[in-house]
């Protein structure tokens, strides 16, 4: 496997740290709206490869935090009349409906910043031990001086890093880019109890301390938006190594923006998407499609056009599925129509390898995709009815792809057709009384309305198979 590390700006070989053991950090939500369509990618893509990782053996503890006291949850809630933790509780609940229609697997660990306060401090301690921090107004700060490798992630001059960093405009501190890992309470503010007297932690320490509570003081990956790397990722490395003397990530990952028709999604431009409304009107594998058809580091530019084709392969891959089982159900029930030709098996295999290997050259998704319809296309033509026999062991070794192909991507519909397909199956059902019972006017227009409905019916010597139509 290898992975593009954005700490050294080029493609590595993925060692972990432990033989067959991956601890694996992704930035998760801060708290206070739905989930737009780019918080969407963060949160697929790096489901997905987390899920390779396992399917190819390994075992993942995966790790996706919440962040659930923030200025923007504060303000959030003054302008609803809430109290912070019940704007933070009333999302985490909207995130985790919008991931599960997602697909989106849960994280083995889904820590919230709240419930961290003492390991937080405890970390501030040791970096106020090493002589990493200062005291002004209150508030404890980090002296990025005093960490001769800050700018290493971002490889930022030392200008841009003071215009990107979040400059605290009632005080002045020692370094422009120096952060906050402690703000004393405000009137009004939650807060908690500390050695530097009442307060809450800054964003940027809640990430170091959650993520290395449960994985360690070195990550094997620390995974999230192209937007973090700085002043996120970087305060996260200068802060942690500076605590423990060690390397913070092996493996940095960080995914490109998301666009809106060729513009950048902001609150500016009323251009933001949410996962909701978009799944409103569209099947929800129809966005991961579109995440997946770019590769992770790169920019997608999300329209109606991609939408579009994200639903035109989607009901390839469905139309795929429908005729798959429909040849595999048959054979199960009735031995007559099977043969013992097992010489497209090796095909498989080999086409699944190529799946493998492309998800293998730092998760190129799209080059999988590809392999998929080169798979579909090939399996097409195996399942054609007139072919009158098929092998059990053949088709057992498409599922299986299939399988995998929806355990690591969940772009498969290998449950649920039926259900989307009811109605055109009650149509298919009470056609084939009315042709039993010689009433064709009948059955010629339940056909129509089969074929009103979108849908193609072919009567084939298996019976009656249909798909969509995808013209």
């Amino acid at each position: 496997m290898y992975l593009y590390n954005t700490l050294t700006q080029k493609k590595e070989l993925f060692v972990p740290q432990k033989n067959g053991k991956i601890g694996f950090y992704a930035c998760g939500p801060t708290v206070y709206d739905l989930i737009h369509i780019g918080n969407a990618r963060v949160f697929v893509i790096f489901d997905c490869l987390r899920r390779f990782f396992e399917q190819v053996g390994y075992e993942v503890t995966f790790v996706q935090n919440f962040t659930d006291i923030d200025d923007k949850i504060i303000n959030r809630a003054r302008e609803k009349g809430l109290q912070p933790e019940e704007i933070a509780s009333y999302y985490i609940e909207q995130y985790l409906i919008d991931a599960e229609r997602l697909g989106i697997t849960q994280p083995t660990i889904s820590p919230r910043a709240t419930e961290h306060i003492q390991d937080i401090i405890a970390l501030i301690q040791r970096l106020e031990n090493r002589g990493f921090t200062y005291t002004l107004e209150g508030d404890i700060l980090f002296d990025v001086s005093r960490f001769s490798e800050y700018g290493k992630l971002s490889r930022k001059p030392l200008e841009d890093q003071i215009e990107g960093a979040r400059v605290e405009a009632r005080y002045q501190k020692r370094n422009p880019a120096d952060f906050v890992l402690w703000k004393s309470a405000k009137p009004g503010e939650p807060y908690w109890e500390s050695p530097w007297g009442k307060g809450r932690p800054g964003w940027h320490i809640e990430c170091s301390a959650m993520s290395m509570k449960y994985l360690g003081e070195t990550l094997d990956i620390h995974a999230g938006g192209i937007d973090l790397i700085f002043p996120h990722h970087e305060n996260e490395i200068a802060q942690s190594e500076a605590a423990t003397g060690k390397p913070f990530v092996k493996y940095w990952l960080h995914n490109g923006y998301v666009n809106i028709q060729n513009e950048k999604m902001s609150k500016s431009l009323g251009n933001i998407l949410t996962v909701r409304e978009l799944c409103a009107n569209r099947d929800p594998r129809v966005l991961r499609l579109v995440i997946l058809f770019t590769h992770y580091r790169n920019p997608i530019n999300i329209d109606d056009t991609i939408l579009d084709a994200a639903g035109s392969y989607l009901n390839r891959i469905k139309n795929f599925v429908r005729n798959f089982f429909f040849i595999y159900n048959q054979i199960q029930s009735d031995s007559k129509w099977q043969d013992s030709d097992e010489s497209l098996i090796e095909k498989i295999q080999l086409l699944h390898e190529k799946f493998i290997s492309s998800l293998a050259d730092d998760f190129n998704t799209p080059q999988a995709l590809a392999v998929l319809s080169d798979f579909i296309k090939e399996m097409n033509t195996y399942l054609q009815p007139k072919r009158r026999k098929w092998n059990p062991k053949t088709l057992e070794n498409i599922l299986g792809f299939l399988k995998q192909v929806n355990q690591i991507l969940g772009v498969m519909p290998l449950q649920g057709i039926e259900e989307e397909d009811q109605e055109v199956l009650r149509l298919i059902q009470d056609r084939e009384k009315a042709r039993k019972n010689r009433d064709f006017s009948q059955a010629d227009l339940l056909r129509d309305s089969i074929i009103k409905s979108g849908y193609i019916i072919e009567d084939t010597p298996l019976g009656p198979r249909y798909y969509r139509d995808e013209g």
